[in-house]
């Protein structure tokens, strides 16, 4: 099994991911989980933080001359805003936040809650999503994520390839398909800003190259759609989440549903056997399992919770109405969830793919890959 934990806050020294079940034998490129990382940090409508860390990977264990060992992989994201022996706590809690929540849960301060809950914790599990999209890249997965929906506006703009589509994205200012959006967009989150409130949106997520069978029919708790739901819905913000249709397959008929199953004999070769499909409304997924299509997963975030114009609260000590606190903040982040949601979904894909070809080695996984794809064909 492929799997990771976190830890550390906010403001604390560090922030960890170990991740156990990684597969010996692949050579690293810490680089590309620097990018992911500086990704994570941009997109217009984020606040000063960003401007004081500078995310950078250390991998503290599980690598030998950059190479996997198949032992657990630590990865390190130092805080350079380290400061929490010297903040203070808050006595009125935020709404939207698991203030009030936590420090009635834990019967203690608000600091304890916030510092752990905080957002901030989600650098290092983009890391460990960028490690994994290395493995799912050696097999020919590719992984991206963008804004499809920020504030109400509604972005479509999907022409092209993946990497065509990644190239686009990387022009735009808050990570959708479509740069010439931006100013509109900018303009936006500039009027919310100055107003003291913050926006929310929708991300989306596509996955290519998948073979069939990621996955499981056989118990509930390993179905790959269910897996990568709650994968996403642990994300700060993340209020809702739909693989393919989503909500929309409950307001029509069958027929304008479900997908037609086409045989080409030209992609035989390829990922989905040359089974095609002339829509992709399942997103990829049927029965908890792979389809050979692509995986098309969205959600939504909400708007940040905390507000420079703090909406009503009690004062925790006095039991009076005051104005919940409020502590630096970004206006949007949506574009930096785009980042985080893409990175999730590959980690749970990545775990799907170790389960089904194994996890020891690469050259094991390979060869059962290849023998897997040969059986397939004949079948």
């Amino acid at each position: 099994m492929l799997r990771y934990w976190t830890a550390g806050e906010s403001h604390g020294k560090t922030l960890l991911a170990m991740v156990d079940g990684f597969p010996a034998g692949l050579t690293l490129e810490t680089d590309s989980i620097d990018n992911e990382l500086a990704r994570r940090q941009g997109g217009y409508g984020r606040g000063g933080r960003q401007r004081i860390e500078t995310d950078k990977v250390e991998i503290l264990t599980g690598v030998w001359k950059n190479t996997t060992l198949g032992s657990p992989i630590t990865l390190q994201v130092v805080n350079r805003d380290y400061k929490l022996e010297r903040l203070g706590d808050l006595e009125r809690p935020r709404p939207g936040h698991g203030d009030l929540t936590g420090a009635v849960k834990f019967l203690g301060p608000i600091r304890a809650i916030l510092e752990r809950a905080s957002a901030r914790e989600t650098a290092v599990r983009v890391a460990a999503g960028a490690l994994s999209k290395q493995l799912l890249g050696a097999f020919g997965i590719q992984v991206i994520g963008f804004v499809r929906e920020l504030g109400g506006i509604v972005v479509d703009g999907e022409e092209g390839d993946l990497e065509q589509q990644k190239q686009l994205r990387d022009q735009s200012i808050v990570y959708t398909l479509d740069p010439t959006r931006d100013d509109e967009i900018k303009e936006l989150i500039d009027k919310t800003g100055k107003s003291g409130d913050t926006l929310g949106g929708v991300v989306e997520v596509r996955v290519e190259g998948l073979p069939f069978g990621l996955g499981t029919h056989a118990q509930w708790d390993r179905k790959l759609d269910g897996r990568i739901a709650q994968a996403v819905m642990a994300v700060q913000a993340i209020k809702g989440v739909e693989i393919g249709m989503g909500f929309e397959a409950a307001r029509r008929p069958g027929s304008q549903v479900h997908d037609a199953i086409v045989y080409d004999e030209s992609q035989q070769d390829g990922p989905n056997l040359g089974y095609t499909r002339p829509t992709n409304n399942a997103g990829g997924l049927e029965a908890g399992m792979t389809n050979g299509q692509p995986l098309i997963v969205r959600a939504a975030k909400k708007p940040i919770s905390t507000l420079r114009k703090g909406l009503d609260s009690v004062n925790l000590n006095t039991k009076q109405p005051e104005a919940a606190e409020y502590e630096r903040s970004d206006v949007c982040a949506v574009s930096a969830a785009s980042v985080i949601v893409e990175n999730v979904v590959a980690f749970e894909v990545a775990g799907a793919l170790v389960e089904k070809f194994g996890n020891d080695s690469m050259d094991e996984l390979q060869a059962r890959w290849d023998l897997f794809h040969d059986m397939a064909k004949r079948r």
